[in-house]
Formats: C-alpha cells, sequence, structure tokens
C-alpha cells in the first residue's frame, strides 16, 4: 500500500472529498462516528463534506444530525420522509455529493474511518473504484459471514468482477463513474460490476472491520434472496441490456427448433410407420415449444424497442470515453449515445 504523502496536490488542486453515509436509526452510532470521521480526515488538509442519509429513522438521529449540522457547516444531513433502504440511500448521497473522491461508509461503526486515506491513496494511484475487503470480519458464521461466502463468490463468477467482499460499503469512487450510475432495488451492493459495464479501473484493499457496539443489525440471511434476484438483473444489465434479442431470440430458436425436431420424427413415424398421433403426448410437447419458440422471438423484439427507447429518450449513452488525443481537445473523459 502506498502511504497516503501528497496532500499539497489535493490542496493545489481543491479536491473536495466527499463521505456518504447511509443511516438508520443509529442516535448512539453517530456521535462517536463524527469525531472517528474528524479524526481521520483533518490530517489530510483537505477540504471535505460528510453527507448522512437519514432512512427514516424513528429514534433522535435526526436530531443529532440537526445539532452536528449546526455546529459544523461540512455535515449535510438529508432526512428521508420514510425507510426507501440503503439503495435509495446511497443514490440519494451521490447525488448530493460535491466532492471529486465520494467515500461510502456505515454509519454502525463497523467501517472504520481510519481507512479513508488508504482508499484515497488508491484512488490517486489511478484507479475508479476502489473497494474495502473485511478480511477479518467481526460477524457470526452462520448468518452473516457464510451467506456473504456464497454470494461473493456467485456475484464475481456471474459478473466476471472478481472480489472477496460485494458487501463491504466501505469503498471510493470517482466522481465521473457514480454520476453515470442509476441504483435501483438492492443494487448498492453491485456497484463495482455496474461500473465496470463504462469501463472502469478498480482495486481491493483490506480493510479493518470492528464489532457492533450499538444496536442490532439491519440484515439478515432472508436477504440472500433478494440479492440473488438482483443479480439477474445486473447480469442483463451487463451483457445484454443493448441487445436482448440475443437472449430471448436464442432460447426461441433452441425451444422452436427442439419442438420442429419432435413434430417431424413423429410425422416420420406416422407416415412409414403408421403410428398414430391423436393419443401422443409428445405432439402437444412439440406444439407448445413451437409455440414458445414464437414467443420468446416476439419477446426479444420488443425488447429490443424497448432498449432503443431507454437509449434514445434518455440520450443514455452506449458507450464511454476516457479521453481523446487531438488537436483541439483537452482530453476530458465523455460519453456518446
Amino acid at each position: 500500500m502506498v502511504p497516503f504523502n501528497r496532500q499539497k496536490q489535493f490542496v493545489e488542486k481543491d479536491v473536495l472529498i466527499s463521505v456518504i453515509i447511509p443511516l438508520l436509526n443509529e442516535e448512539e452510532s453517530l456521535p462517536v462516528l463524527y469525531e472517528e470521521l474528524k479524526g481521520a480526515l483533518n490530517p489530510l488538509a483537505v477540504d471535505y463534506e460528510l453527507i448522512f442519509i437519514n432512512d427514516g429513522s424513528t429514534d433522535g438521529s435526526a436530531g443529532i444530525l440537526a445539532g452536528m449540522h449546526a455546529e459544523d457547516k461540512r455535515v449535510v444531513a438529508i432526512n428521508f420522509r420514510r425507510n426507501f433502504g440503503q439503495t435509495a440511500a446511497m443514490s440519494a448521497g451521490f447525488d448530493y455529493a460535491r466532492g471529486e473522491i465520494v467515500i461510502a461508509m456505515d454509519a454502525d461503526l463497523q467501517n472504520d474511518p481510519a481507512d479513508i486515506p488508504k482508499l484515497i491513496s488508491k484512488i490517486e494511484e489511478g484507479y475508479d473504484v476502489v473497494t474495502g475487503w473485511r478480511y477479518d470480519r467481526k460477524d457470526t458464521f452462520i448468518n452473516r459471514r457464510l451467506p456473504s461466502i456464497i454470494a461473493n463468490k456467485l456475484i464475481s463468477k456471474t459478473t466476471g468482477v472478481r472480489l472477496h467482499d460485494y458487501g463491504c460499503t466501505l469503498k471510493a469512487f470517482r466522481r465521473e463513474v457514480i454520476k453515470e450510475l442509476h441504483l435501483y432495488g438492492e443494487m448498492h451492493r453491485f456497484i463495482p460490476a455496474l461500473a465496470s459495464g463504462i469501463g472502469i479501473t478498480f482495486t481491493e484493499v483490506k480493510v479493518n472491520h470492528r464489532a457492533r457496539r450499538f444496536g442490532s443489525t439491519k440484515y439478515g440471511i432472508t436477504r440472500t434472496v433478494r440479492v440473488i434476484l438482483d443479480l439477474l438483473t445486473v447480469k442483463f444489465l451487463l451483457s445484454y441490456v443493448t441487445r436482448p434479442i440475443q437472449v430471448f431470440g436464442m432460447m426461441g430458436l433452441i425451444s422452436g427448433g427442439i419442438g420442429f425436431l419432435i413434430a417431424m420424427v413423429m410425422t416420420f413415424q406416422r407416415e412409414f410407420y403408421g403410428i398414430g398421433l391423436s393419443n401422443r403426448p409428445m405432439l402437444l410437447l412439440a406444439i407448445l415449444l413451437i409455440i414458445l419458440g414464437f414467443q420468446f422471438v416476439s419477446l426479444g423484439l420488443i425488447a429490443e424497442l424497448q432498449a432503443r427507447t431507454y437509449h434514445e429518450s434518455q440520450n443514455k449513452p452506449i458507450y464511454y470515453v476516457r479521453s481523446v488525443l487531438r488537436d483541439g481537445d483537452d482530453g476530458r473523459e465523455s460519453s456518446r449515445s
């Protein structure tokens, strides 16, 4: 790990660091977290903001955030009208962040603010996304660590973005990466995989993980089911969002082809061996497969129209350019539709 020792470059470039912290009923943790964040960020001599997203807390979290903001204008408090979930809170944090580097972390004190300089150092090396790896995780094995191990392997295999710890909220991003992301459902854990779709460089660093000091966890083993369902969406978005006909069309061709082959075999048997068709369930199967084939192909064509509507109505780019070297250009990153 390259030590973070380039504070002057940050000051000269006036780089602002945004730390976004989603929270739900963390009134006991907030004062401790605030002091730890100041202790980690103040020595870096950088301009920063702390964005707390109160996801419909029913305890005194809103009042504590209001007091912190009154004392320190670097504190930004976003209070949701109700609980919308961690993904929505992360998305709101990204929307309100003004920093060139954006750090995301949990509010329950299990993420250690002292690791933030380590993540920033990696961003300085040229990476677009730096994700934390809780290599010595302080959680129970059966209902937290085991599902996480299974989910991490499954996500890495499916998306092709291999990380040890997708569930670690502590991550660092360049601003140009997060502005291209649109999060729904439980997608916050898939941010590195989603960002890979626009072409990024990423790395993983070991971070400290601490036992929960206050309250109880908001996550359970049932969340694994939602993760698997969202993983299907992520796989589709990464591989086929601009060419859905290749998914549904292939399924249609396979289904229709098998149905047509069965029908041809049965026709051959009827013509040359006198085997009747009326009492054979295989005939119904062949008809069903052929009809399904037509339906899958039709669905693929409709999905193609939807994909074009999605991209064209929002001027959504289908590729992203890191830089252009040409007379008159300044090398800025851009995207084109």
